[in-house]
């Protein structure tokens, strides 16, 4: 039997031991130590590590922050990039521009997209609460009953734990829906005109029909796609919390992956910091194939 196709397959697959498995195997043999840079030897700590990681409180609201953030920009921005992706298709004129102006988001510089939002939510000087006060002008002139409510009651939103991770997660969903939108697009192009004329002599006459008959099954691959591209990409988000509120206040958008940079990289703290990553993948991994399954169950058709 011939073995040349081990010569094909063989490069790709010494590159994936050596780029993926070997640093996963690394990292999970970190994280049973206390290793630090710099010091000569690690000592062994078993599964101490993982066990602070499920029993200490900031831990738990390091979960907690990451699956709040997930929650609320995977439904938002999945469900704002399909429509934006309809709207454009239905639109005769400026398709392009409307394009252009939802794809800005993502290839702004994360750093500079954070410092914008950072003055624009700034309590002080920022855009919104500007326009809250301006408005909380106008209805004390109208109605001078909401004058307690309304009066020096304005947020800080990345100061105050009620709003922080709802602030984050808003730009995670402004920055996030332009390129689902992309990739809806795409998928709606592959969708045949003549479906939707087989639906219309059917009696599916609606755009509401044509949508939950045709377009919507059809998106199936796509669905799938976009949803487990976008969960993984938000529980990859660092940049905005890192500049904006670093993990506070009281650790409410203290996500995995600013826990990880915390531990491993400022405080030096190699042993913990490889075992958040190495639950992190393990969290990632289990959520996308739980996922895939789920979805993939209504992607084929008999």
């Amino acid at each position: 039997m011939s073995r040349a196709y081990l010569w094909f397959i063989g490069p790709a697959l010494f590159l994936m031991f050596a780029l993926l498995i070997v640093p996963i195997l690394v990292a999970f043999g970190l994280s049973l130590t206390n290793y630090s840079l710099g010091n000569s030897g690690a000592g062994f700590v078993g599964l101490d590590n993982y066990a602070d990681l499920f029993g200490r409180s900031s831990y738990i609201k390091m979960f907690k922050a990451s699956l709040t953030y997930v929650l609320i920009v995977v439904p938002a921005s999945v469900g704002l990039g399909l429509g934006a992706a309809l709207l454009i298709t239905s639109v005769k004129r400026f398709g392009d521009l409307y394009k252009t102006v939802f794809f800005l988001p993502v290839m702004a510089a994360l750093l500079a997209m954070a410092i914008a939002w950072e003055f624009t939510l700034n309590p002080s000087i920022g855009v919104v609460n500007r326009a809250l006060e301006a408005g909380c002008g106008t209805m004390l002139e109208t109605w001078t009953w909401y004058a307690d409510g309304c009066a020096n009651s304005f947020p800080l939103w990345l100061g105050d734990k009620r709003y922080a991770m709802g602030s984050i997660a808003f730009i995670g969903i402004w920055q996030a829906f332009g390129f689902n939108m992309v990739l809806y697009l795409a998928g709606l192009t592959g969708v045949s005109r003549t479906l939707y004329d087989a639906a219309e002599m059917d009696g599916a006459l609606s755009a509401w029909e044509k949508f939950r008959l045709v377009t919507w099954p059809m998106l199936g691959p796509t669905n799938v796609f976009v949803i487990t591209i976008t969960t993984i990409r938000s529980f990859q988000v660092f940049d905005t919390v890192e500049a904006l509120t670093r993990g506070g206040p009281s650790k409410s958008t203290y996500v995995m992956m600013y826990a990880i940079y915390e531990k491993a990289i400022k405080q030096n703290l190699l042993g913990i910091g490889t075992a958040i990553t190495v639950v992190f993948l393990a969290f990632v991994l289990i959520v996308t194939l739980v996922q895939r399954w789920l979805i993939e169950r209504k992607v084929h058709y008999a």
